[in-house]
């Protein structure tokens, strides 16, 4: 059971770096690392008391990442502060695309 869980949690936290931080510029990579090397260290280990707290650890350093992301997005769709312009050509361009278009290239001086 604890093995299964450790298994969700490394999954859960992969999957939210690699979303949230990012894989791109070699940003993921030392992290990405990081992660494998704790979970395989402690993997013998999941009977004790401080490897359960560093999954615990684990879980909610993955469930900040994704808060701090859905927060972002919120502030980006109030329009607060933020200049949009790049979401919204993101948007567009999606919109474009799910229906079979493709929008032309604007212009820049």
């Amino acid at each position: 059971m604890a093995k299964l869980k450790a298994l969700s949690v490394y999954r859960q936290l992969v999957k939210a770096s690699k979303k949230h931080i990012g894989n791109g510029d070699g940003k993921m990579i030392p992290f990405g690392d990081y992660i494998s090397e704790e979970f395989r260290r402690n993997a013998k280990l999941l009977d004790e008391t401080g490897v359960q707290r560093k999954l615990q650890l684990a879980h909610n350093y993955t469930f900040l990442l994704q808060s701090v992301q859905r927060h972002k997005e919120l502030l980006f769709s109030y329009n607060i502060a933020v200049d949009r312009t790049n979401e919204m050509q993101i948007t567009l361009n999606k919109s474009a695309a799910s229906v079979g278009l493709r929008l032309p290239e604007v212009y820049q001086p």
